[in-house]
């Protein structure tokens, strides 16, 4: 399996009248191809801003890109995503690489047709005439699971149901036959039974185009069913990437532990209350010069709070940076 993105320490930032925000603090990871990689982490870890500063979508100024690489492999070969100009990124946003907002009636144009904003993406970046885009446009709707898609072409945003509006942005990051699709939290609005058919959606896109996907989330609760590997964030750093299964029942990092801990479980033998982890999200205006997540640890010890802690292998395809090992319950000899 060959890598299709390759992220190498991408440090964004944003410079407010309040101060400098870190928002993103030294982030890299690999996404193979056909793989589904799960982002994790609460709001303000930096998922979001991660893959908006790989698309270009930061806005400068306030927000700059201080640092860091993004090798995609590109129809036209190996790229750097951070070294491309507005136009050339234009061309593979939306083309080689799809995105699905969070939100879908704020990212689609109200006053549009859901078939002219299909179309658009088509026109755009496959060169098709008016009437090729119409035609591909009815079996995209089709193929994400919008019933009478001749009828719901000439239909308004406001025409659709939450549910329905996320399988139109859908079909557009598809349009294109992209070669990644980003969704940033793309069941977060809906209610659980449209959540289950979104994801099994994506399964299934993602299987017949041979497509990989970035998964954005902050619950822990739908990655099993989605996808093979996860990074968790916090405090705009990666700090702990495995294998999904290695995630659930083997976790090496106290903030992971956390977020598990705080899922219910159909499992258990008697009800209990969940564990929510204690303290507030930090301060992304000061700069980290300990372990982010050591306010709010239980296993916090003297070095946590004098160092950075670096992100190492801890098993198998199983990086954590955390200096207390939480097996061997007691700080990790390196």
């Amino acid at each position: 399996m060959s890598i299709i993105l390759q992220v190498k320490d991408l440090v964004t930032k944003f410079y407010t009248l309040d101060g400098v925000v870190n928002a993103v603090n030294g982030v890299s990871f690999e996404l193979n191809e056909g793989e589904t990689l799960a982002i994790v982490g609460e709001s303000g870890s930096g998922k979001s801003v991660t893959m908006m500063s790989l698309l270009g979508l930061i806005p400068m100024p306030p927000g700059k890109i201080e640092s860091g690489s993004a090798s995609f492999n590109s129809e036209e070969g190996l790229c750097d995503l951070l070294q491309l100009s507005p136009e050339e990124m234009r061309d593979i946003r939306g083309g080689q690489i799809g995105f699905v907002f969070q939100d879908p009636i704020s990212t689609l144009n109200p006053i549009l047709t859901i078939g002219e904003q299909i179309s658009e993406t088509l026109i755009r970046h496959k060169g098709l005439s008016k009437e090729q885009a119409r035609e591909q446009t009815i079996k995209l709707l089709s193929q994400v699971g919008i019933p009478d898609p001749e009828l719901r072409y000439k239909a308004y945003p406001f025409q659709f149901s939450g549910g329905m509006r996320q399988r139109v942005v859908i079909a557009i990051a598809i349009a294109c036959t992209p070669k990644i699709i980003i969704a940033d939290e793309p069941t977060t609005a809906l209610d659980v039974t449209v959540q289950a058919q979104i994801i099994e959606l994506f399964k299934e896109l993602r299987d017949a185009l041979g497509v990989a996907v970035i998964w954005i989330t902050h619950d822990l609760g739908v990655v099993a069913g989605i996808a093979e590997r996860v990074l968790v964030m916090y405090g705009g750093r990666p700090v702990e990437i495995a294998q999904v299964m290695d995630i659930y029942k083997d976790p090496k990092h106290p903030y992971t532990l956390g977020l598990l801990r705080a899922l219910p479980s159909l499992e258990a033998k008697e009800s209990k209350r969940l564990k929510s982890i204690k303290g507030t999200p930090p301060d992304l205006l000061i700069p980290f010069k300990h372990c982010p997540f050591a306010s709010r640890c239980d296993y916090a010890f003297d070095r946590c709070w004098e160092e950075i802690p670096p992100l190492i292998s801890v098993g198998e395809q199983h990086q954590a940076a955390c200096f207390f090992d939480l097996e061997e319950g007691g700080p990790r000899h390196d």
